[in-house]
């Protein structure tokens, strides 16, 4: 089975020269240099308020949301986004995550009425509407950093390892005629 660090250089090069320097580092450091490994405990301060904590999780979820797979909530995203502020960023890593989520929570209060974490699906998909086309001045450079976490902490995660995609050690068969509505599920390896 492929370690998370491995995984997520993976994924990292699918970001190319925009990847979040927080998963650049985490995913450049590897034993025997001067960066430490990917600990599995808990983030070793904690970054979020509860009101930014609880809007973080939600929106994580409608990024990636639950469907016949589960979503980012069950792969534990929020864990891995808080970890990575708190122990592969820079205090100014972290202004933009923190700045959108504050930016998210008084759009939400002022258009819905409700906190971002209660806030409909519907809502909270129009939230992140917004901030992903650049029209909260506040969230600016929230989306694509925030993204880029959601996606990482996933698909690094055994869920998104094992049951999203599907890992063999050794690939099958070559077959050039297999038809594509076959497909099930994406392979890595």
């Amino acid at each position: 089975m492929i370690n998370r660090r491995t995984a997520l250089a993976g994924v990292a090069s699918m970001f190319g020269a925009s990847l979040f320097a927080p998963l650049a580092r985490a995913a450049g450091a590897g034993p025997g240099g001067d960066i430490p490994i990917i600990s599995e405990g808990p983030p070793s301060v904690r970054v979020f308020t509860p009101a930014q904590r609880a809007a973080m999780t939600a929106l994580s979820d409608r990024v990636i949301p639950t469907t016949d797979t589960p979503g980012a909530i069950a792969a534990g995203v929020p864990d891995f986004i808080e970890k990575m502020l708190a122990d592969w960023a820079s205090p100014g890593d972290r202004v933009p995550i923190i700045a959108g989520l504050d930016a998210i929570e008084a759009r939400s209060m002022r258009d819905y009425g409700v906190p971002a974490a209660k806030a409909s699906a519907e809502q909270q998909d129009a939230l992140l509407t917004l901030a992903m086309n650049k029209q909260l001045p506040e969230a600016s450079g929230f989306f694509e950093p925030f993204r880029q976490l959601v996606i990482a902490g996933y698909y690094t995660s055994e869920i998104g390892m094992t049951q999203e995609r599907e890992y063999l050690p050794v690939p099958g068969e070559y077959n050039g005629e297999f038809l594509y509505s076959q497909v099930n599920k994406v392979y890595s390896s």
